[in-house]
């Protein structure tokens, strides 16, 4: 299984009883053999752009492992959903978060000497 990132904008109408969408999202990745490995809500923001007539949406990052056909399945569902105005389903580079990590903490052993 591999590890992806899924930032979901709701529909902001829904922001009152976000519980609804999240779960169905959640049991979407389930139902593909994936697991929430992590999640954050950043909360209603503007859009750049208007999305379906909707100038703001509720953000909702996940980190997420699915396996191999998961991730073509769930883009087809999500497509049609009506809470979600749009969605961005990426690949973690696995090298690039450890060099990060790894500078992280470099830079707070470096903070602690001084």
């Amino acid at each position: 299984m591999k590890n992806y990132e899924l930032t979901v904008l709701i529909h902001p109408d829904l922001e009152s009883d976000i519980e609804a969408p999240l779960s169905k999202v959640r049991s979407l990745i389930e139902k593909n053999g994936g697991k929430v490995i992590a999640e954050d809500n950043w909360g209603k923001k503007k859009l750049a752009y208007t999305i379906k007539k909707e100038s703001f949406a509720v953000y909702v990052h996940m980190e997420v492992s699915l396996p191999s056909e998961a991730p073509l399945k769930i883009s087809n569902t999500l497509n049609i959903t009506d809470e979600v105005l749009r969605y961005l389903l990426v690949t973690v580079d696995e090298k690039l978060k450890q060099a990060i990590e790894a500078a992280a903490q470099k830079a707070d052993a470096s903070s602690d000497e001084e």
